[in-house]
């Protein structure tokens, strides 16, 4: 019914526009427009008027700037929902593969007010959004030796960790929460979240061993009371081990989220068991649930060296990995040692690693063919060799990181055409199908974006459907090479990549909720609990000698 009810209104907008008497900024002549909510595919002209397609149309139309687009596909713009690439080099690299928004979802950020206040300051090329991060809220809490007091995201993350790590105690990592300090964390959450923030970013694998199941509740929770999305990196996140099998894990997420009647998206699902979480997924928006996961078409990952499951006891002895053949890192062009990773994770705990994992060569065809199976590059920050942040006039040479910062979606466009998947298809992986998420969860900017409609907002990705490829590999020099054949993308109507060079154009939006005037914030308490869940008026009374029921709740 969604489908019809979209195909008539665009077949009416389509005919109904008097396009000749539109005074167009931008026109795009000749182009395959392609939408994937319409499922419209046809040769036509398309008018852009203050930022927005003004028209669909077979007749002539004028305007003062012109993109020629015989043998291109207009598509709409890809939207990454997975975008650690929040400094200006990593953004360039990205609009070069045809990125029109670029969400951090996972990681997400802390102080969000500011965050966005300072976007929009800088000016940004792309469009921005964030969550509000649950891995840098509990920094703040059991680490305030960082003091954060800025805000806080991926460009600038690994400084904290540092910091966080300086008293020999990752806190936010590995320390259990007190009852008070996860009221504090759910209280600083529920203020980015006031302040717009778009859900809650849940990096559960990197405090596997500190953050309780309980407060991962509360932090689900914490997001659906504005009815906004958790994003869950999972806790068990690459295990394919019994009892700590990757799909265990996303039961604990789907779950929470399920109670709350709340959207959820599992970041990353690229892993063992993948293929019981999309079932379950599937089975859950039959139920009319708002669910669904993301995947990039690699066989390997990047994290920081610090991360919690590279650990040797978990990385070596339960995973049965080796660091010699699977963690690589990309400044030093090698594989490390276990004296390398010993002394990588004490000197630079923040340093970004190329985890290879050979499984997910024969699991990325199917992740082309799954319905509502959405495309996330984790494109991670825009450094070079010596480790620093590069100026965004950089050669695409310096980059050193993972070639998915450079070429996840024209790698997903390469080799959907490779093995035939319709094109139309992976367009509604690479961008409808978040927007469709995301606006059903009540935010307004993504239900204006990830279609080719009248009215719509002009966030547009023109692309060469023949020809179109990455070209950013794991070799030294190569992370960063730029996709071919997206020549042009277009951000609100503005063209920010034209014949493949990326122009100083910042024409991005901010991606938000309003600002609400007070936030919805419900601190847990044991009295409470008990009053709300049990038939008892008052917790049973406990002593320094007698750890009581009440007690156990409180301290757990």
């Amino acid at each position: 019914m969604r489908q019809l009810a979209s195909t008539l209104a665009f077949a009416a907008a389509m005919f109904t526009v008097p396009a000749l008497a539109q005074d167009y900024d931008l026109v795009i002549n000749g182009g395959r427009v392609m939408d994937p909510e319409t499922m419209f595919d046809s040769i036509a002209n398309v008018g852009i008027k203050d930022g927005r397609i003004a028209a669909i149309t077979t007749e002539t139309i004028t305007a003062p700037e012109v993109i020629d687009a015989a043998g291109l596909v207009v598509a709409p713009g890809f939207i990454d929902t997975h975008f650690h690439a929040v400094d200006p080099f990593a953004t360039k690299m990205s609009l070069r593969d045809g990125v029109t928004t670029g969400m951090d979802l996972e990681f997400g950020a802390v102080n969000v007010n500011d965050w966005y206040a300072k976007k929009a300051e800088e000016g940004w090329q792309v469009n921005y959004g964030t969550t509000t991060s649950h891995n840098g809220a509990r920094m703040s809490v059991l680490d305030p030796e960082t003091g954060i007091d800025e805000p806080v995201d991926f460009s600038n993350a690994q400084l904290y960790i540092a910091k966080a790590l300086s008293d020999g105690v990752a806190g936010w990592s590995v320390t259990r929460s007190t009852i008070d300090q996860m009221n504090a964390v759910m209280e600083i959450l529920d203020e980015d979240l006031r302040a717009g923030a778009l859900g809650v970013g849940i990096g559960a694998a990197y405090m596997a061993t500190g953050m309780t199941s309980y407060e991962m509740f509360e932090a689900q929770r914490t997001a659906a009371r504005y009815g906004r999305l958790a994003s869950v990196h999972t806790r068990y996140h690459l295990s394919a081990e019994t009892p700590t099998e990757a799909p265990i894990a996303f039961d604990e997420a789907f779950t929470n989220a399920m109670l709350l009647d709340a959207p959820f998206l599992m970041a990353h699902d690229n892993d063992y068991g993948w293929w019981e979480i999309e079932e379950k997924l599937q089975l859950a928006r039959a139920k009319g649930l708002n669910m669904w996961a993301e995947y990039y078409p690699y066989d390997a990952g990047s994290t920081v060296v610090s991360a919690d499951f590279l650990q040797p006891a978990i990385w070596l002895d339960t995973y049965g990995n080796t660091y010699e053949e699977t963690l690589y890192d990309p400044l030093q062009d090698k594989f490390l040692t276990r004296e390398d990773y010993d002394d990588l994770v004490k000197s630079d705990p923040g340093r970004s690693m190329v985890v290879f994992l050979p499984p997910r060569r024969a699991w990325m065809p199917y992740w082309l063919t799954i319905p509502h199976m959405t495309v996330a590059s984790d494109a991670m920050a825009g450094v070079g060799t010596d480790g620093n942040l590069l100026p965004w006039d950089a050669d695409y040479s310096e980059y050193a990181g993972h070639p998915r910062t450079a070429g996840t979606h024209a790698r997903t466009l390469r080799m959907g055409r490779e093995q035939g998947v319709p094109l139309m298809f992976s367009l509604a992986q690479l961008s409808y199908w978040t927007a469709l998420h995301m606006g059903d969860a009540g935010l307004q900017d993504m239900k204006n974006r990830g279609r080719v409609q009248v009215g719509k907002v002009a966030d547009l990705t023109l692309v060469d459907p023949d020809t179109v490829t990455d070209n950013a590999t794991y070799k030294a020099g190569e992370n960063g090479l730029p996709s071919t054949g997206i020549p042009y993308v277009i951000v609100n109507g503005e063209i920010v990549v034209r014949d493949s060079e990326v122009l100083d154009v910042k024409a991005g939006q901010p991606i938000r909720y309003p600002v609400e005037a007070q936030g919805r914030y419900q601190p847990v308490g044991v009295a409470e609990w008990i009053n709300e869940n049990t038939i008892l008026s008052t917790p049973y009374p406990s002593t320094p000698d007698d750890t009581g029921a009440a007690t156990e709740l409180g301290d757990k």
